[in-house]
C-alpha cells in the first residue's frame, strides 16, 4: 500500500490553490490536515471542505506532523516560505514564479538540498493533453530537430496583488513568461538558454503600476530561438483566463499546440458572451497529483526547483533587457 502523505497549505493569496485542493481531494494518498491563511473568511468555505485544522500563523501549521505544504502566497513571499518549510523537514510545492531573483531561487535549491527536502515547481501546462502529445512527439523525431519555437501566454489581467511591484516582482513579462518558457526548456532538456532579449509595456491597463504587455526572444545554446508574446491582452469579456499556444518548428515538420482548445463553445444571450467550457483533463489535478505520487513512492518529483529557476532567470532578464535596450547573456 503506498503511504498517506499529510499536506499543509499555505496562504490561498493564488486562485491556484483552490483548484490544488480539490485536486488532492481526489488523490486517495493525500490528506489536507491543515491551512494557513492570514485571513480566515476568505478560506471558510476550504476549511468547511476538508475538515483541515486553521492555522493563522503557518509557523504553527509547520510544526504539526505534515510531510509537505503547497505555497500559493504572493510572490515575494515564496522564497522566505520555502526555505522555512525545508528547515521544518517539509516537502514543498511552490507556485510560480519560484523566486524574484537568481541568488533567492539558488538558496531555496540548496536549503531544500540540503534538508533533503524535494521542492517541486508548480507548472501545470506540462500536464495540458496537447503539450504531452507534441512533447512525445518531438522526443520521437517526428519533426526531426527543432529550429525555432513561438509561444503564448495571452491572459486577462488578474488585478489585486498581481498588480502591486512590492509583492509580484513584476507584471505580465514575470507573470506570462515562466509557463510557456518552462514548456519551451522542456522540449530542450539538453540546452539553456544564453541570450534574452524583450521589450514591454503599458497597453490595455493604464491605470496600473506594472507592465500588461510584453514580448521575450530568448536564444538557446544549441542555435535554437524562441519568442513568447507574454501579456495581459484578454478583455473581461473573453471566455477564458487567456491561452497557452505554442508553435514548434523543425527540420522535418511543424507542430502547432493549442493548450486549451478540448472546450465547448457556448453562446447564451441570458449571459450576454460566448462561453468556453473546457472538457479536458484538469493540469491543476494532474499536477498535485504529480507531486504526492513521488512523495509517496520517494521518487523525484517530475518538476524541480531548477526547472523553476531555469524560466523565470530568464523573465528576470528580460527586465533587465528592457531597461537597456539590449540583449542580456546568461
Amino acid at each position: 500500500m503506498k503511504k498517506q502523505i499529510k499536506v499543509g497549505m499555505i496562504s490561498f493569496a493564488h486562485g491556484h490553490a483552490f483548484s490544488y485542493l480539490e485536486g488532492l481531494s481526489r488523490i486517495p494518498e493525500a490528506v489536507v490536515t491543515g491551512i494557513s491563511h492570514p485571513e480566515r473568511s476568505k478560506i471558510e468555505d476550504a476549511l468547511m471542505r476538508t475538515e483541515a485544522d486553521y492555522y493563522e500563523d503557518y509557523h504553527d501549521l509547520l510544526h504539526t506532523d505534515i510531510d509537505a505544504v503547497i505555497i500559493c502566497s504572493e510572490n515575494i513571499h515564496h522564497a522566505q516560505l520555502t526555505i522555512e518549510a525545508a528547515r521544518a523537514g517539509k516537502h514543498v510545492m511552490c507556485e510560480k514564479p519560484l523566486g524574484l531573483s537568481v541568488p533567492e531561487m539558488e538558496e531555496m535549491i540548496s536549503v531544500c538540498r540540503k534538508a533533503g527536502i524535494q521542492l517541486m515547481t508548480a507548472f501545470p501546462c506540462r500536464y495540458l493533453s496537447a503539450v504531452v502529445r507534441a512533447r512525445e512527439a518531438v522526443m520521437k523525431g517526428e519533426i526531426g530537430e527543432i529550429i525555432s519555437m513561438k509561444g503564448t501566454n495571452r491572459g486577462s489581467m488578474p488585478g489585486g496583488w498581481f498588480i502591486e511591484p512590492s509583492l509580484s516582482g513584476g507584471g505580465a513579462l514575470l507573470d506570462h513568461t515562466v509557463h510557456v518558457m518552462d514548456l519551451m526548456n522542456w522540449f530542450l532538456p539538453d540546452s539553456r538558454v544564453t541570450e534574452v532579449y524583450a521589450y514591454a509595456n503599458r497597453i490595455f491597463h493604464e491605470e496600473i503600476k506594472v507592465e500588461d504587455t510584453g514580448m521575450i526572444h530568448v536564444k538557446f545554446d544549441n542555435g535554437v530561438f524562441g519568442v513568447i508574446d507574454t501579456s495581459w491582452s484578454r478583455p473581461r469579456s473573453f471566455p477564458t483566463w487567456g491561452d497557452v499556444t505554442l508553435e514548434i518548428v523543425g527540420t522535418a515538420g511543424t507542430i502547432s499546440v493549442d493548450s486549451l482548445a478540448q472546450k465547448n463553445e457556448w453562446f447564451i444571450d441570458k449571459v450576454g458572451k460566448g462561453q468556453h467550457h473546457f472538457w479536458g483533463d484538469s493540469m491543476d489535478d494532474l499536477l498535485v497529483k504529480g507531486f504526492i505520487e513521488a512523495l509517496a513512492k520517494d521518487l523525484p518529483v517530475p518538476i524541480s526547483g531548477v526547472d523553476g529557476l531555469r524560466s523565470t532567470e530568464v523573465a528576470l532578464a528580460g527586465y533587465r533587457s528592457v531597461e537597456t535596450g539590449q540583449p542580456v547573456r546568461l
